[in-house]
């Protein structure tokens, strides 16, 4: 096996994972992996799964198979690819947030690590995966003055601040068969780990009498899970040019293991750190009491001469079962349901002439009723996507870059009216491994 510059880049790609995941973990009020009012409930925003390759398709999966990409959304289609060949997917989120409601209106920009992805053979039919990917985040800051004239003339500047970081990520490490040519099978074993950190802080910033109050919850998440997938594939015509792929999903329900911290501390600085001297009134520790629902999918492709492709998948979650804690009079858990539908399209991935026709051209819609319900009306979103997967040297090789553009929420009542655009870049490396070479 010969060391080429996609082994050399894949190692590169490896530490920039180590990198943002440990940046993800110690995240600050300036540097967020999402910004959503609608993340201050349960586990947060909950994370659109998949590469790009998915994504640019409105995020179908369940019933996608490509040897070109990785496809972890279902288990089982990591064995749709070259027996002897090693596949690589590393992607990034930059995201822009607007939301409004009757009394204000605000913007914010992320950036977070999407997703990275190895899978190789195992053994004829048979593959092996391992990933890390986002399952939920959370970001949001929130401040207020009180603008009382007794309040302002014996207190003076009092403010009131509420924010949210953290996020909970998950590793993954599956496998999958095929059999009879046509039925795969494949399971992944999970582990979710991060953290979720919720504050709430009261600032005395003109009368050095009263000292500030800093309070929140903290919690620090570990446990383990599973998901399991299926594909048919059913070869058609007489050339067999064309195919249909129907797939299905299930995802473990899970207790996220681990503790919450409830802490109250004052202190006369604007912020609480490692060098600041602080009293404290209150600190509890509790299990977290948070835990993730049993998931199912179901999905379908059409791919028609290598060139067309079109995917949807619908997915539910009851998540009205579940109890979340310190989650106010207003929120009220419901059942999620995800409704998405893709198209790809490759003019002539063979072409030696125009490079225009090698492109493979993705578009996307998508309809989420998520597992939020404030003021009992349910938070829901939608929105269209789009993107292009421009092929990069020899195999394979592709550089993804796509863009999500939505809306979630409604402006009445006490709600938040939000729209979003989301850019994503992902690099999908492809070669083989294990050959010999009868000349070096």
């Amino acid at each position: 096996m010969r060391l080429n510059k996609n082994f050399i880049l894949s190692v590169c790609l490896c530490v920039c994972a180590v990198l943002s995941l440990g940046s993800a973990q110690a995240q600050t009020t300036d540097a967020l992996g999402t910004y959503t009012p609608y993340s201050m409930y349960g586990v947060g925003d909950l994370a659109v799964q998949g590469t790009g390759y998915n994504r640019t398709m409105g995020g179908v999966g369940i019933g996608l198979r490509d040897n070109r990409f990785i496809n972890y959304v279902n288990p089982a289609a990591i064995t749709a690819r070259d027996t002897l060949s090693f596949m690589l997917d590393f992607g990034v989120t930059q995201s822009n947030y607007y939301a409004k409601d009757h009394q204000a209106q605000s913007a914010y920009n992320a950036f977070s690590m999407q997703n990275f992805v190895f899978t190789t053979p195992l053994y004829k039919s048979s593959a092996l995966v391992v990933g890390v990917a986002p399952y939920s985040n959370i970001g949001y800051k929130f401040e207020s003055a009180d603008l009382e004239d007794e309040v302002e003339a014996e207190i003076g500047d009092v403010r009131y601040q509420r924010y949210g970081t953290g996020s909970v990520s998950q590793l993954f490490v599956g496998a999958a068969a095929t059999f009879f040519d046509r039925i795969s099978v494949g399971g992944q074993m999970i582990y979710y780990f991060g953290s979720l950190n919720r504050h709430s802080n009261i600032l005395f910033n003109s009368d050095l009498a009263y000292r500030n109050l800093f309070s929140g919850w903290d919690y620090s998440i570990h446990s383990i899970s599973g998901k399991f997938g299926i594909q048919y594939e059913e070869i058609l015509g007489k050339n067999r040019q064309s195919k249909i792929v129907i797939g299905g999903t299930y995802r473990l329900g899970t207790t996220l293991n681990g503790e919450m911290a409830r802490y109250v501390f004052s202190s006369n600085h604007e912020s609480i750190t490692t060098n600041t001297a602080a009293d404290t009134i209150s600190f509890k520790q509790f299990q977290t009491g948070l835990s993730i629902p049993q998931e199912i999918g179901v999905g379908a492709s059409f791919v028609w001469k290598d060139r067309w492709a079109i995917g949807v998948d619908y997915q539910y979650q009851d998540w009205s079962q579940v109890e979340i804690p310190v989650a106010g009079d207003r929120f009220t858990p419901m059942r999620a349901q995800s409704f998405r539908a893709g198209i790809q399209w490759t003019p002539n991935r063979y072409d030696i002439r125009y490079y225009s026709k090698r492109i493979t051209y993705r578009g996307g819609f998508y309809y989420d009723q998520s597992y939020l319900g404030l003021d009992g009306q349910q938070i829901n979103s939608m929105g269209v996507t789009l993107g292009v997967s421009l092929p990069i040297s020899r195999w394979y090789n592709s550089l993804t870059c796509g863009v999500d553009l939505g809306k979630r929420g409604a402006s009445v009542g006490e709600l938040v009216q939000e729209y979003y655009c989301k850019f994503f870049l992902n690099i999908n490396l492809h070669d083989i491994w294990f050959q010999k070479y009868r000349y070096e």
